[in-house]
């Protein structure tokens, strides 16, 4: 945080200093009592399990310099102590008071799927001409977005802010604190439909990006996706769109899969720019027309946009690709939802130098009552798209499998329950053998990323599998 004092959380908050220096200058803002460093803000969270109010005098004695708290009327001590009603909307308040002294213009992204990663890429794109603040991991929330804002610095040129929502009211709390000048929405598809009850349910939440924004303010819509394809910014706000189709303002043309790596032609107006792209899949096509129109639109020339894009490799657990021993590995287990999960298969089936293609898919999370169909939908697809081998973990994969080799089809498959990632790791490392391309993906939750960590270990020969391990088919 930069000139931020006690006396002004007090004042963003509406709370009152029960002790302190009010003119003391805070430097960060913590919510994790074990991260807490000299001069910090601690805000003690509530939550359904724990209440963070236990750990204050952990982060006092780590060196913060103030706490929040809404359960204490009176203390006395060299720290600050702010007495407020409610310790997260209170952080919610001085993130938007923060964003009060900000100049730089703010760039919101949204979307069921894709949202990071086209985040990095708009970050990457508008590099080639500004200083880019964005957010940091995966701070998108209702806590994350205050926490993200305070860490803009005067030396910032440009914020690109991930903001995320997954249920009815949230993206409006959000977009309330971060009041962006220009928001993206990558798609509307059904993370969250538990949560959201329907598709248009999830349509409207992610609109609800636009409310704070300012009035000059730019939407930028996926003009393939057929919800976001039809719409227009609120207020006259001007609508760009961006994607593959012909309604769409920026376009990829001529697309085309080289070892998975999305090679095209992107038309801006009159401008026509080769583009490679450095992280894998058809679907990175759209996301990089995203950040190509919203640096366009910030008057980054497009053949410098196009070559800082190209250099973006992507981050950990997703897609991120490792040579080992000569087999490849594609790691994709950060997350997985019905396109996603095509998406990736679609990259593996253009793996033509590998000599077996080896798919191994978990469970895709918070689909709703149709979950299994939606599982089945990708089952189906492999049946015309077959890989070499199938490993499949978990009960919603499960439908994967029985999909796949519906009608007879004979595939070499392996199933195992949810919790038997060991027993999945050991089989996967006794069938791979060098010029095999194994690709794996599933939900965060399924933990599919420790079979795929140990994996690159073992390729690399630091780990080795267990001597155990059952499979549950085959």
């Amino acid at each position: 945080m930069e000139q931020m004092t006690v006396n002004d959380v007090v004042k963003a908050a509406k709370g009152r200093l029960l002790c302190g220096d009010k003119n003391l200058p805070l430097l960060h803002i913590s919510i994790d009592s074990r991260n807490v460093n000299e001069g910090d803000l601690f805000v003690p969270l509530i939550g359904e399990h724990s209440d963070a109010h236990a750990y204050l005098g952990q982060a006092l004695s780590l060196g913060a310099a103030a706490v929040l708290t809404s359960e204490h009327d009176q203390m006395e001590d060299t720290h600050a102590w702010i007495r407020v009603e409610d310790t997260k909307k209170a952080l919610q308040a001085v993130g938007a008071y923060y964003r009060d002294r900000l100049t730089l213009p703010l760039v919101g992204i949204t979307g069921s799927v894709g949202k990071t990663t086209t985040r990095e890429m708009i970050g990457a794109a508008l590099s080639a001409g500004y200083r880019v603040y964005k957010t940091p991991k995966n701070l998108n929330s209702q806590v994350g977005v205050p926490l993200t804002l305070s860490e803009i610095t005067p030396e910032d040129e440009i914020g690109v802010l991930e903001l995320g929502m997954s249920m009815a009211g949230e993206m409006t709390v959000i977009a309330g604190i971060a009041r962006v000048d220009a928001a993206v929405i990558t798609n509307v598809g059904i993370t969250h439909i538990e949560q959201l009850g329907s598709r248009e349910n999830i349509y409207r939440e992610k609109l609800a990006i636009q409310d704070g924004m300012r009035e000059d303010g730019i939407l930028f819509l996926n003009g393939d996706d057929p919800l976001l394809g039809q719409t227009k910014a609120r207020g006259g706000r001007r609508t760009i769109y961006f994607g593959t189709g012909e309604n769409s303002d920026y376009r990829a043309e001529d697309i085309r899969l080289e070892e998975g790596y999305p090679v095209f032609t992107a038309v801006c107006g009159s401008d026509r720019i080769p583009v490679r792209l450095g992280v894998m899949g058809r679907h990175n096509v759209v996301n990089a027309m995203a950040a190509l129109a919203v640096a366009d639109a910030y008057q980054v020339p497009l053949a410098a946009a196009a070559k800082a894009l190209e250099a973006f490799e992507g981050f950990q657990n997703r897609q991120e690709k490792y040579e080992r021993n000569g087999i490849t590995i594609i790691d994709d287990t950060y997350n997985a939802s019905p396109v996603s999960m095509l998406a990736e298969l679609e990259v593996l089936e253009s793996m033509k130098q590998a000599s077996r293609r080896i798919a191994v898919l978990a469970d895709m999370k918070e689909l709703g009552p149709d979950g299994a169909a939606y599982h089945r939908q990708i089952g189906e697809w492999l049946s015309v798209h077959p890989p070499d081998m199938l490993f499949t973990l978990g009960e919603l994969a499960g439908e994967i499998e029985a999909a796949a080799v519906k009608g007879g089809r004979t595939l070499v498959r392996y199933h195992f329950d949810q919790e038997d990632r060991e027993g999945l790791y050991e089989k996967l490392v006794s069938v791979l053998k060098p010029g095999d391309c194994v690709m794996l993906k599933g939900s965060n939750s399924m933990k599919l990323g420790e079979v795929a960590s140990r994996l690159v270990e073992y390729e690399s020969g630091v780990d080795s599998p267990g001597k155990t391990g059952t499979v549950a088919a085959e």
